[in-house]
């Protein structure tokens, strides 16, 4: 199965279903069943309150962190991939709000917005029917790559 290696938060984002969108530099022609591998880093935006509020205040805790680092943690599909092709600002119930405008007309906006880049010229990998499973430590690597799930219920 294909895997993709995603640093602390946003694996755990997507794993947890609040994060539907991966933004990458680089497009793929792959769809299908993807598992999450939530890399061994984390970055300091784990503690913004957008991320913090998603994830829910129990999984903040540095043993929760820990358990799943370096592991794979979720098992989601990829169905599309769409480029970015710029922003705008809209005005709701008379407040404005800025969103992502991906290259089908698609407009990102709200926490989803905030938790990827959405760059002018990069690629908005679209998720669906994720699936949390049970970390399984593996070896993340860049880009896509090849992970042999292990024998029994994970998958």
């Amino acid at each position: 199965m294909k895997a993709i290696t995603i640093l602390e938060p946003w694996a755990s984002l997507i794993a947890c279903g609040a994060k539907q969108i991966e933004t990458r530099n680089w497009s793929t022609k792959y769809r299908g069943r993807i598992a999450i591998h939530a890399g061994k880093e984390t970055k300091r935006a784990f503690y913004s309150l957008p991320i913090i509020t998603a994830l829910g205040v129990s999984c903040v805790s540095e043993h929760w962190l820990n358990i799943r680092l370096g592991s794979v943690i979720a098992i989601t599909n990829l169905v599309d991939c769409l480029q970015v092709r710029g922003t705008s600002s809209l005005k709701i119930c008379n407040e404005q709000r800025v969103a992502a405008i991906l290259e089908n007309n698609m407009r990102v906006m709200g926490n989803e917005l905030e938790f990827g880049d959405y760059t002018h010229g990069r690629y908005a990998w679209i998720l669906a029917n994720v699936r949390r499973i049970e970390p399984v430590p593996a070896k993340g690597r860049q880009r896509l790559w090849e992970w042999e799930a292990p024998s029994g219920d994970h998958c």
